[in-house]
């Protein structure tokens, strides 16, 4: 090869060089044709020109979710001082190409001077506004899993229209620094039929059905079956159990109907042996149904093999329920106050043995002030008491007695009666009490001794 040759090879090879450096430069130091920052238009600008324009530039706070414009703000200053400069820079280098590029790019920058009330208040209002479109809008439907009519299925799920507000707020937040803000249109995405929450509720459902609580009520236990007694059942997102719980009710009022005693007559050997029916009236007890279903749901969801029962009611001064921890002697046990009308006497029993026993007056018979008859129990005693109320004859009446144990609500009780004269076995029938249990001054202070606080009181 010729000297000239080689000379001209050479030229070729520093001008092309040249040029190669050139658009190297232009391009280490310009943005490329097609680059925003924050909507503002910096394509072929130094960082020193993309900042100036960027400082003078105005936010248009306009707002669109896919095509369609659901906020127009005012217009504002973005906010970009000279203290953005290092941030424009930077935004140069993640951009840059050794050739010019086309491609459009729009890059989000946050100015050092951001107007903070403004953007809260701007965002409460697109919030409001997608919560405003939503409610006109078909809601999404998730699978489920439901326990219906004793069997497990799971319901399909159905896409709706309802934009995800969280997913549009959290790539507003990402954009809250563009002059215009343009929102993917994400929608709420219903659960799916093979979704990892919907395998955990059949499992959960699965897990329910084979599980049984024994429930015990006083002497007796009963077996709560989940697979015979929950027709219908579902699962929560949190995992947690609903459950219809009729069934549940219905097998407690089942027992409340065979074994609680409450308002029921009760069978009664007298001194005499003869076995009598005595109606219930405050002495008696019976499930709490809807308190007790609520703790045997809950053994069920957790697990539990055996519960007792706990929720008793009853009536009178004490409404938790008299008698649920006496099983014998058809419930009313073996200590007990035994009252006869027709014998004007009562006989105290403790554990089965006869304390004492005395002749009474009880309620005047003529005007219809009988003591009451049925299985009552001893509210509470008092020594001294002042008993006041009304009769037929004293309709206002004051009385100190030494001794006074009431077992109903309406004023009927045992108490010692000192102004008495009269305690004939027919006293009663035109010269009775005004439906107390008058007993003998000399005998009440042994009654009263051997009787406790809600001890039952017969009387026939």
């Amino acid at each position: 090869m010729s000297k000239r040759n080689i000379i001209i090879i050479s030229s070729l090879v520093v001008a092309v060089l040249l040029v190669f450096a050139g658009i190297y430069y232009y391009q280490a130091t310009h943005f490329n044709k097609h680059v925003t920052i924050n909507n503002t238009k910096v394509g072929g600008l130094t960082t020193n020109q993309a900042l100036k324009k960027l400082k003078s530039a105005v936010s248009r706070n306009v707002v669109y979710v896919g095509e369609k414009r659901i906020y127009d703000g005012k217009d504002t200053k973005m906010g970009f001082t000279n203290k953005d400069l290092s941030e424009v820079k930077n935004l140069l280098k993640k951009q840059q190409t050794f050739f010019p590029s086309s491609k459009v790019k729009n890059y989000s920058l946050k100015p050092s001077q951001v107007d903070r009330d403004h953007q809260q208040t701007m965002e409460k209002k697109i919030k409001e506004k997608l919560l405003k479109m939503n409610k006109g809008l078909k809601v999404p439907k998730d699978a489920e899993a439901h326990l219906k009519k004793g069997k497990i299925s799971i319901s399909k799920s159905v896409n709706g229209k309802q934009y995800d507000i969280a997913s549009l707020l959290k790539d507003y937040e990402e954009q809250s620094y563009n002059s215009e803000i343009h929102l993917n249109p994400l929608y709420i995405q219903p659960i799916k039929e093979n979704s990892p929450i919907i395998k955990e509720e059949k499992k959960k459902l699965q897990e329910l059905v084979q599980r049984t609580v024994n429930y015990k009520v006083q002497d007796k236990v009963y077996a709560f079956k989940a697979s015979e007694l929950i027709k219908n059942a579902s699962v929560t997102k949190n995992m947690k159990y609903v459950i219809d719980k009729s069934g549940i009710e219905k097998k407690l009022d089942d027992i409340n109907h065979s074994q609680s005693t409450l308002n029921k007559n009760y069978t009664f050997k007298t001194h005499s042996g003869s076995v009598i029916s005595v109606k219930g009236e405050s002495y008696g007890w019976a499930i709490d149904i809807g308190e007790e279903a609520k703790r045997i749901q809950e053994a069920l969801e957790k697990g539990k093999k055996t519960i007792l029962a706990y929720n008793v009611y009853g009536v009178g001064w004490n409404p938790n329920g008299v008698g649920y921890h006496t099983t014998t002697n058809h419930g009313i046990g073996n200590t007990y106050v035994e009252v006869s009308i027709k014998e004007q006497r009562i006989w105290v029993y403790k554990d089965g043995k006869l304390k004492v026993t005395t002749n009474v007056v009880t309620g005047r018979h003529d005007v219809h002030e009988d003591t009451p008859t049925g299985v009552w129990y001893i509210m509470y005693k008092q020594s001294p008491s002042i008993l006041k109320g009304s009769e037929v004859g004293n309709s206002n009446y004051s009385i100190k007695v030494s001794y006074w144990a009431p077992f109903t609500n309406s004023g009927c009780g045992f108490h010692d009666a000192s102004w008495r004269k009269n305690w004939a076995k027919d006293a009663y029938l035109k010269q009775g009490s005004g439906g107390c249990v008058n007993t003998p001054p000399s005998a009440m202070k042994t009654v009263y001794n051997n009787i406790s606080q809600y001890e039952p009181v017969i009387i026939y």
